[in-house]
């Protein structure tokens, strides 16, 4: 492929996959290919701003989806876009009156011999919406008697929202689905109220661009952002737990939204009165409206999560047997049932044959083997992954985009997400404070190789189960 447009354009297709709306509009969409060269792909945009952004939060997506297309490492060359300074008619730009320009600080000034451009307020990255999941609606959330009361509020505050139940407090474990309503709330509301608008941010997304707010001098466009809003969905409150310089500024957001009947929905992993050094005033705020938790789906809601998750073109090498085995074997939360039908799946689709319950039994023994409760770190899986591929570390958190190191990088992101708990942005940040869709892709990508590739399909299950069985042993 040598047309740099015939590559932007198929890089442009993958990456919209990725990012919601929101962020394509603000960031990809003016991107423009000059040229391929030895070098890389080198591309136009229209203003440092737009550079920056991309090199500081989406150089490392873009670049994985070049080695995805091309099959090599490709750099990414971003320049600004030069402004032709040739005028057909000298004379008549004396006849241009002197044009105002924006300045919500200081009003309008006039500013001599310029025509007015319309350019983004955000400099930093600090102003993008958290993409949302296409997967995680109404109609993927699988009910069961113990998640249907939550489901059931999710969607009344979605069909009302701010009139009833506000705030909503959903609490419990990891992989229990907490976030897909999160998800599933805003996409109803975009949806049905299209003039609405909804933000959902993790507690950490907002710490993080809160400190970078104050150090940068633009807090007064921080709390803009966040509260004027009409729906405001945050995911894993347990991090309040300890930052008195966030709850502070939380509970300033929240009264503001309150206060304006806009709608408040807050996930976490225990009840608000359970959440670490939370002051009582948050505390209280949090169980104004309704607070309900999600238990453990039981077996009939896991048999028909796994039914509702198996693609249809596997669906005939995957018996019912075989899905009520994982059923059966698999019960702490939705996230391992899941993983463990990928690995099943994949499998089927490599070896293009039906999976028999013995066969299932020997993929799944690392999962199906009890072990004692003991938490997998990410520096394990970093060492681990380290060994595996003979990389250091440091490369794998590293910039290179050597194919080697690519896999490893995304294989080491698809385990992090599959065996522990933490967060798509957490796990970015365990790699180097990366932009968190570069993490959606790569458990997205590992995902759909696993079913193609022999090769990352063994990379992946090694690495699983050798990791569980260092856990069993230090236990």
């Amino acid at each position: 492929m040598n047309d740099p447009a015939h590559l932007w354009s198929a890089c442009a297709t993958t990456i919209k996959n990725h990012v919601s709306d929101a962020v394509w509009h603000s960031t990809f969409r003016d991107i423009r290919p000059y040229e391929l060269t030895s070098s890389g792909l080198r591309v136009h945009v229209p203003s440092s701003i737009a550079r920056d952004k991309i090199e500081r939060r989406y150089r490392h997506l873009i670049e994985d989806v070049l080695i995805e297309i091309t099959g090599e490492p490709l750099n990414l060359i971003i320049e600004i876009e030069p402004v032709s300074l040739e005028i057909e008619d000298p004379e008549a730009l004396e006849q241009l009156p002197p044009l105002q320009v924006e300045d919500p600080q200081a009003g309008a000034r006039p500013l001599e011999g310029a025509r007015r451009i319309s350019a983004p307020t955000d400099t930093t990255g600090l102003f993008v919406d958290e993409p949302l999941n296409p997967r995680y609606t109404f109609e993927h959330f699988v009910c069961g008697p113990s998640n249907s009361f939550a489901q059931a509020a999710a969607l009344q505050v979605a069909e009302q929202p701010g009139t009833v139940y506000n705030p909503l407090f959903i609490y419990g474990g990891a992989g229990l689905g907490k976030t897909h309503l999160l998800h599933a709330i805003a996409h109803y509301v975009n949806e049905h109220y299209p003039t609405s608008l909804v933000r959902l941010v993790s507690t950490e997304t907002f710490l993080n661009r809160f400190v970078y707010a104050i150090r940068s001098n633009q807090l007064p466009a921080f709390k803009d952002y966040y509260r004027r809003l009409d729906v405001l969905l945050v995911d894993d409150a347990q991090f309040f737990a300890g930052k008195e310089g966030l709850q502070e500024e939380f509970f300033h957001t929240f009264n503001t939204l309150y206060e304006t009947s806009s709608l408040l929905v807050i996930t976490c992993d225990r009840p608000p009165d359970s959440i670490a050094t939370l002051e009582v005033r948050l505390t209280s705020r949090f169980k104004m409206g309704l607070v309900t938790d999600i238990q453990p789906p039981n077996i009939e809601t896991r048999l028909a999560i796994l039914n509702h998750r198996v693609p249809a073109d596997c669906r005939h090498l995957l018996s019912n047997k075989v899905l009520e085995l994982i059923a059966e074997r698999v019960t702490s939360n939705i996230r391992e049932l899941e993983g463990a039908l990928t690995r099943v799946r994949a499998f089927a689709l490599l070896n293009r044959q039906e999976i028999s319950v013995p066969t299932a039994q020997e993929l799944l023994r690392d999962v199906f083997t009890p072990q004692k409760q003991q938490v997998v770190m990410p520096v394990h899986i970093m060492n681990t992954c380290s060994n595996m591929f003979g990389v250091s570390v440091e490369e794998i958190m590293g910039t290179s985009r050597r194919r080697q190191l690519v896999t490893a990088r995304h294989i080491a992101m698809y385990v992090m997400r599959e065996l522990t708990e933490l967060s798509f942005p957490a796990i970015a940040t365990e790699f180097g404070d990366r932009d968190h869709t570069t993490v959606i892709h790569a458990v997205n990508k590992i995902k759909e190789l696993m079913s193609e590739k022999q090769q990352v399909y063994e990379q992946v299950t090694q690495l699983i189960r050798e990791l569980r069985s260092n856990v069993g042993d230090a236990a």
